[in-house]
C-alpha cells in the first residue's frame, strides 16, 4: 500500500493518463490509481453467477437456510470474505446420513397395527396407500412411454404389482424403484428423441411438398399450416383444428382432381381432332395441288377456249371446296380453343375456392378469429374434454364499448381496423390452448380451458389493462378501446350455448354498471 495521500495519488494518476496517452475512462483511471496506490487489481465481482449458485443451494436444515441468507447478503455487498465464510458455514450444516438406513425392512400395511410395529422407523408417511399411489402414477404414465420395449414393460408391470400389495418389503421396493428409474430415463430419452426425429421428418416432408408445388397456392397454404402446427410445443387443439380444416379441403381437392382429369381428357380429344383435321387439310391440300397441276397441264394442251372452260370450272370448284374446308376447320379449332379456355377458367375458379376454404373455412375474414362455425366446433371439442377430464372451462363474452359511436364518428373502415386491433392484442395475451372467436359485430367469445371463473375474470381484466397500454391510432387521433365482459364457468349440466348466454347476461350487467368492467355469472 502506498504512503501517498489520496489527492497525490489522484494527481499522479491523471499525469500518467496523459503520459501513457490513455483515454480518461473510469476503467483506465481505476487501473492506474490501483497501480500507484498499491491496491491489488481484482476482477469484476461475478454477482449474477453467484446468485445463480445461491438459488440452486438446497435448504434442508434451519442452519442451511440462515447461511444461504448470509450468502445472498454477501453477494449484494460484493464482499468476497463474507461470501467465503457463508459457503464454508453452509457446508457444516449438511445433514449426516442415517446409519443403517439402507438395511431397514419395513412391512407396510394399511392398518394401525402396522403403525405400531413400525414406530421405531423414521418413515411415518410410507403407507400402503402411498405406495399404491406411486404404482398408479407409474401405470398412468406407461402409455406415454410406448410398448416397444418388452423388458421395460415387464419391469413396469412387476413394479406395479409389488406396489399394490398390502404388505411390501420396502428395501426390495426401493431397489426396484432405483433400477426402474434408470431404465425409465433411457426409455424417456428414446421417446423424446423419436418424437423430435419424427417432427423433423414431417417438417422435411412438408417443406418438400411445398417446394415441388410452387404454382398450387392452396396446397402451399396447407403445407404452411401443417409446418406451423407440427412445431413444438404440440397442441391437441391445434391439431384437431387443422384436421377439421383439411377434411374440408380434401373434399374440394377431389372435385379439383376430377376437373383436372376431365380437362385432360378434353385436351386429348381436342389434340386428336386437331391432328385429324391437319391430316384432312393435308389430304385436301394434296388433292387441290394435284388438280391445279392437272389443270395447268390441260391448259397447256388446250387448243381453244372451249377446251379451257371445263378445266377452269374444275379448278374453281376445287378452290371453293378447299376454302370451305379451311373455314370449317378454322371454326372447329376456334370452338375447341374456347372450350379449353372455359375449362381452364373453371379449374382456376375451383383453385380459388380451395384457397378460400383452406384459410377461411372456420375463420372470420376481417379479424382472423374463428367464425360461428369454428366456435361451434371448438365448443364441442372443449366440452368433450371437460366431460372426460373433469376440468373447468371458462366462457367469456366481451363487447366493445361505444362501438356504434366510433363507427358513426370515424367511419366503418376505422371500426374494422379497431376490431382487428382488439383481436391482435387478444391473441398476444392468450395462451396457446385458448380460443378466440368473433361472435358477431363487435362481440368476441373466449374459451379458456383448465380455467375456473375467477381466473377467467383475471384474464379478461389483464386484456383490458393491455388495451389501455396499446392505444389505437385512427390517423393522428388516439382512441382508447374498452370493453365490457361477462364470464361463465361451464357447469356439468349445461351446453356451450347456454354458458355463452349466461356470459352474455353478465356482460350486459357490466354495461349497465358503467362499462369497461368484467362480471362473473
Amino acid at each position: 500500500m502506498s504512503d501517498k495521500k489520496p489527492f497525490e495519488i489522484a494527481r499522479e494518476t491523471l499525469k500518467q493518463l496523459t503520459v501513457r496517452k490513455l483515454a480518461p475512462t473510469p476503467g483506465n483511471y481505476k487501473s492506474i490509481y490501483n497501480e500507484i496506490a498499491g491496491i491489488p487489481i481484482i476482477e469484476q465481482f461475478p454477482a449474477q453467477e453467484l446468485r445463480s449458485i445461491a438459488h440452486a443451494l438446497p435448504i434442508k436444515t434451519p442452519g442451511q437456510q440462515r447461511q444461504k441468507a448470509l450468502f445472498e447478503s454477501a453477494i449484494d455487498r460484493m464482499n468476497w470474505d463474507a461470501v467465503r465464510a457463508a459457503l464454508v458455514a453452509y457446508g457444516g450444516f449438511v445433514p449426516a446420513p442415517v446409519a443403517g438406513a439402507s438395511d431397514v425392512v419395513l412391512a407396510v400395511r394399511g392398518d394401525d397395527k402396522a403403525a405400531e410395529d413400525n414406530s421405531n422407523v423414521s418413515a411415518p408417511g410410507l403407507t400402503a396407500e402411498f405406495l399404491a399411489q406411486i404404482g398408479k402414477l407409474i401405470e398412468y404414465a406407461q402409455p406415454a412411454l410406448g410398448h416397444d420395449d418388452d423388458r421395460f414393460n415387464d419391469q413396469t408391470n412387476q413394479l406395479i404389482r409389488l406396489l399394490k400389495l398390502t404388505t411390501v418389503d420396502v428395501v426390495a421396493a426401493k431397489q426396484m424403484l432405483v433400477n426402474y428409474s434408470h431404465r425409465l430415463s433411457f426409455v424417456a430419452e428414446d421417446q423424446a428423441e423419436i418424437k423430435s426425429s419424427l417432427l423433423k421428418l414431417l417438417q422435411l416432408v412438408f417443406e418438400n411438398i411445398r417446394e415441388i408445388s410452387p404454382d398450387d397456392q392452396w396446397l402451399q397454404g396447407q403445407m404452411d399450416a401443417l409446418r406451423q402446427v407440427s412445431k413444438p410445443p404440440l397442441s391437441l387443439r391445434r391439431l384437431d383444428e387443422l384436421e377439421r380444416t383439411l377434411k374440408d379441403v380434401i373434399v374440394n381437392q377431389k372435385v379439383a382432381r376430377q376437373k383436372a382429369i376431365d380437362a385432360q381428357d378434353e385436351m386429348r380429344k381436342m389434340l386428336a381432332a386437331f391432328i385429324e383435321r391437319l391430316s384432312h387439310i393435308a389430304q385436301s391440300t394434296g388433292e387441290f395441288n394435284s388438280k391445279l397441276e392437272e389443270g395447268a397441264r390441260l391448259i397447256e394442251q388446250a387448243k381453244s377456249l372451249e377446251d379451257i372452260a371445263p378445266v377452269l370450272k374444275d379448278i374453281v370448284g376445287a378452290t371453293r371446296t378447299m376454302a370451305s374446308d379451311s373455314v370449317g376447320v378454322r371454326d372447329e379449332l376456334r370452338n375447341m380453343r374456347e372450350q379449353a379456355m372455359n375449362t381452364q377458367q373453371e379449374i382456376a375458379k375451383l383453385h380459388q375456392e380451395l384457397d378460400r376454404v383452406s384459410t377461411q373455412a372456420r375463420h372470420d375474414t376481417l379479424t382472423g378469429a374463428l367464425n360461428r362455425k369454428g366456435l361451434d366446433e371448438a365448443l364441442e371439442r372443449e366440452i368433450s374434454t371437460v366431460r372426460r377430464k373433469e376440468t373447468p372451462l371458462s366462457v367469456c363474452l366481451l363487447d366493445i364499448d361505444n362501438f356504434k359511436r366510433l363507427n358513426d364518428s370515424l367511419g366503418h373502415a376505422v371500426g374494422d381496423t379497431a376490431l382487428r386491433h382488439l383481436a391482435t392484442v387478444a391473441r398476444e395475451c392468450m395462451r396457446p390452448q385458448d380460443t378466440l372467436a368473433r361472435y358477431g359485430g363487435e362481440e368476441f367469445v373466449f374459451l379458456l380451458p383448465d380455467t375456473p371463473m375467477d381466473r377467467g375474470i383475471e384474464a379478461m381484466t389483464r386484456l383490458q389493462r393491455e388495451l389501455t397500454k396499446r392505444i389505437f391510432m385512427a390517423g393522428e387521433e388516439k382512441i382508447l378501446i374498452t370493453f365490457s365482459a361477462g364470464v361463465a364457468q361451464l357447469s356439468n349440466d349445461e351446453t356451450g350455448m347456454e354458458a355463452i348466454r349466461r356470459a352474455d347476461a353478465a356482460m350486459y350487467l357490466a354495461k349497465r354498471a358503467g362499462k369497461n368492467r368484467v362480471i362473473g355469472s
